[in-house]
């Protein structure tokens, strides 16, 4: 078997679920940490179709990624057209990217009732598509939309779709099960069929309504795809797609085919949680591999084995995919991971110091905060544990009004006391909003001590509700994202009142800020 390529499609297939939308600064940021997880192909969305997907391509020609390549997405050319005149495909060469992936029709049912075409002009769109599209760049993707459903209903036109993208010149055909019906051993006979008729590499997209995704991905890796398509946390439209956390850890550590390193794969479970939180919503505790409780064992006779022989309750080591197993009623471990994590960001911290730094997490967490995307809190807090660290400023109070005026309308100010060294700042700030106005008189209020802060500008922040059964009394957590021109970091609260988890965030960020800035131990 050729070696098993990952294929994401989080940032194109995955934002078509109902209720996610991330912004382009988002989507950069998770591209990144795909790419430091090895995926290989990132699907990055579709060029022409709206302004943010255009300014991914535009800002991502310039950031270097070292193990993937950025795909960019669309269709065939228009039916009864030219591939020369075909602004689309003019659109998507124009992107910059290296790789393309055309998807195009193969159900029957979809080129005359859809397209409203004939079965000739369908095959001439996908093969000049192909052949115009490869003269232009290294590599080109077919997609076979409603492959599966197109196989069932006429075999023979379904492959004949296929051949016109390979004798085109596509690089892969990828078999999709687009509206997710397929159960695995019709996945697996199908698959079979095609590899005897069509000689190019073959790949795997399909969608979840079954329950089936996972499996049916499995099924047509066994039976010859090579090239493995689906979304982090199977996000996607309708019930999702394959979720590829699953697949990379089955294909890994089940199936014995590498697809990652076995450090990258150590990486699952942070990314898993990084693009929950980044996509604002609550990552699924019982995920398999890497959700929360994909290794957590209650009181009993479970915990007494697991204390005796970890493998006894176990399908396989919570550690190769970066999680960590856990009793219920009593979570001891943990401090390996963060004397690892401390020493990645360049601390030194004794066993002592990330003792104090695990059960604060703990204890914040009990409170609602959530450190996966949070990055800098969590270096904030192995420089807190340090002995001898003192903060850059400290809090006196301040207060935040919103208020409607007749003339002016809607109204945000904030103010803000502070202490550096022996010296006490008191400073005031409007802003588009109560955080807005929070943040900008913070940091006039230190920048007179710390000019650096100047640069520093709120870039996003999301606000989740976490026992939404207390109502208005409901802990919220914040996430806001800084930037100062040359970095991004993001930092988390948690809190009944929302401006007190802002403000626990903001003041974060600040304090990051400057313990980066100066290198201050």
């Amino acid at each position: 078997m050729n070696q098993i390529v990952i294929y994401d499609t989080t940032l194109r297939d995955g934002c078509q679920r109902a209720d996610i939308s991330l912004s382009c600064d988002d989507k950069l940021a998770i591209a990144h940490r795909l790419d430091h997880m090895g995926i290989h192909y990132i699907e990055a969305g579709w060029p022409g179709s709206n302004p943010k997907d255009a300014e991914f391509f535009q800002r991502a020609r310039t950031q270097p990624f070292k193990n993937a390549q950025i795909v960019a997405f669309g269709s065939t050319r228009r039916k009864n057209g030219r591939c020369e005149t075909d602004d689309h495909l003019k659109t998507l060469i124009a992107a910059g990217t290296q790789t393309v992936t055309l998807v195009g029709k193969a159900w029957d049912l979809h080129v005359t009732k859809i397209l409203d075409t004939t079965f000739e002009e369908n095959l001439a769109m996908v093969g000049e598509s192909m052949a115009f599209t490869k003269s232009k760049l290294n590599e080109v993707i077919f997609d076979a939309e409603h492959f599966f459903d197109g196989f069932k209903a006429n075999p023979d036109y379904a492959t004949a779709v296929l051949k016109a993208a390979a004798d085109g010149g596509a690089d892969c055909v990828v078999l999709c099960d687009t509206n997710g019906g397929c159960l695995p051993w019709e996945i697996a006979e199908i698959v079979r069929a095609i590899r005897e008729r069509v000689s190019c590499r073959l790949g795997i997209h399909v969608h979840n309504d079954t329950g089936c995704a996972v499996a049916n991905t499995l099924s047509a890796i066994r039976e010859g795809c090579t090239h493995v398509q689906g979304t982090i946390n199977g996000y996607g439209e309708r019930v999702g797609n394959a979720d590829l956390t699953t697949v990379i850890a089955d294909l890994q550590l089940k199936m014995g085919l590498a697809v990652v390193s076995p450090s990258q794969l150590q990486e699952l479970t942070g990314l898993s949680r990084y693009v929950a939180e980044v996509a604002n919503f609550s990552h699924d505790r019982h995920q398999p591999y890497v959700g929360e409780s994909a290794f957590a064992h209650k009181g009993g006779y479970h915990a007494s084995a697991m204390l005796k022989v970890a493998e006894s309750y176990q399908h396989t080591a919570p550690q190769a995919v970066g999680n960590v197993s856990k009793t219920i009623v009593s979570e001891l471990s943990g401090r390996g991971n963060l004397l690892s994590q401390a020493r990645d960001k360049g601390l030194e911290i004794t066993d002592e110091e990330a003792q104090r730094v695990l059960q604060q997490l703990k204890k914040l967490e009990h409170r609602g905060f959530a450190f996966e995307a949070a990055e800098a809190s969590v270096e904030l807090l192995f420089r807190r544990a340090r002995t001898g660290y003192r903060p850059p400023f400290e809090l006196i109070d301040f207060m935040v009004l919103a208020e409607h005026r007749r003339v002016r309308g809607l109204l945000s100010e904030a103010t803000v006391k502070v202490r550096v060294g022996d010296e006490v700042r008191f400073t005031a700030a409007e802003g588009n909003g109560p955080v807005n106005a929070l943040a900008q008189a913070l940091i006039q209020g230190l920048s007179q001590h710390y000019p650096q802060l100047q640069k520093v500008q709120l870039t996003d922040y999301k606000v989740r509700i976490l026992n939404t059964g207390k109502g208005t009394a409901a802990v919220t957590r914040v996430l806001t994202d800084f930037h100062d021109g040359e970095s991004c970091w993001t930092t988390v609260g948690a809190s009944p009142n929302i401006i007190d988890a802002s403000w626990q965030a903001i003041s974060d960020s600040m304090e990051y800020a400057l313990t980066r800035s100066t290198g201050t131990a």
